[in-house]
């Protein structure tokens, strides 16, 4: 069985974070690892706390994965300090990680920030340019791009800018978007669309995770970038068709609904 390892915050109400991650992992077949940047006091209605792990622990919680269960996929997702950040970019470097995965993830659902303003800085200068894919949505494709995002073309503008500023292929996501939910892949000087389906379903707490770390979980399993995208966004896509409870734990597992791709 491949594996994968979840670099994130804990989320208290199991619909987000590394709980997300690793139920999302398992149900695409692969074993899913955690090393847990912070605990959060959240659910689908906000976040209401966070306290980060210190970074000698996280450093602590990095080696023991990969000297034992070397991962073969990464997904990062909501990392606050410059301390930490910088913590996993030293380890993962070090370790040689591949199939980096990068959830910027500045912004919750509900509104709530989860990173610090000068976490910004580092989270450019120290894990994006390792990143295989980075997946921000539009609001977070903005503060990263430095330039407005309202369109399509702004979207194909500012994915061209941070895939070449950064070197990786940029999926941006398309669910802020007014008029449609697809997303944008950038790699390369080219790029695609994935369409998408404005589903009417309230439950979207964690679906950000959870695509990020579908992606992952296909990549560690052989696929390339653009299969693994199309299956992730399948799963996201039919858990939230199907009115699944992505936020209160009511998820694909719970249904059976695991994903054979």
């Amino acid at each position: 069985m491949k594996t994968s390892l979840t670099i994130a915050g804990s989320d208290s109400s199991g619909g987000a974070g590394i709980q997300a991650d690793i139920k999302t992992m398992l149900a695409n077949n692969v074993y899913g690892m955690s090393a847990i940047t912070a605990l959060t006091a959240q659910n689908t209605m906000g976040v209401t706390g966070i306290m980060e792990v210190t970074p000698e622990f996280l450093q602590q919680q990095l080696d023991s994965v990969f000297t034992d269960i070397y991962p073969d996929a990464v997904k990062i997702g909501m990392v606050s300090s410059p301390q930490l950040i910088e913590t996993i970019a030293e380890n993962l470097s070090k370790y040689e990680a591949k199939n980096i995965v990068v959830d910027p993830v500045m912004i919750a659902t509900s509104g709530a920030d989860l990173i610090q303003e000068e976490a910004v800085s580092a989270l450019k200068e120290g894990l994006l340019p390792i990143a295989t894919v980075l997946t921000p949505n539009i609001p977070e494709a903005a503060v990263l791009a430095g330039m407005p995002v309202n369109n399509d073309d702004d979207m194909i503008e500012a994915a061209k800018i941070l895939s070449n500023a950064y070197g990786c292929a940029v999926l941006l996501k398309g669910g802020h978007s007014k008029t449609h939910a697809n997303d944008l892949l950038y790699s390369n000087d080219q790029y695609r669309w994935f369409k998408g389906e404005r589903i009417d379903n309230p439950n979207t707490h964690g679906t950000g995770c959870t695509l990020s770390s579908a992606i992952a979980s296909h990549l560690a399993n052989g696929h390339d970038l653009e299969t693994s995208i199309k299956f992730a966004k399948d799963y996201v896509t039919g858990a939230l068709r199907d009115m699944l409870d992505l936020g209160s734990g009511d998820g694909p597992l719970n249904h059976g609904w695991n994903y054979n791709a």
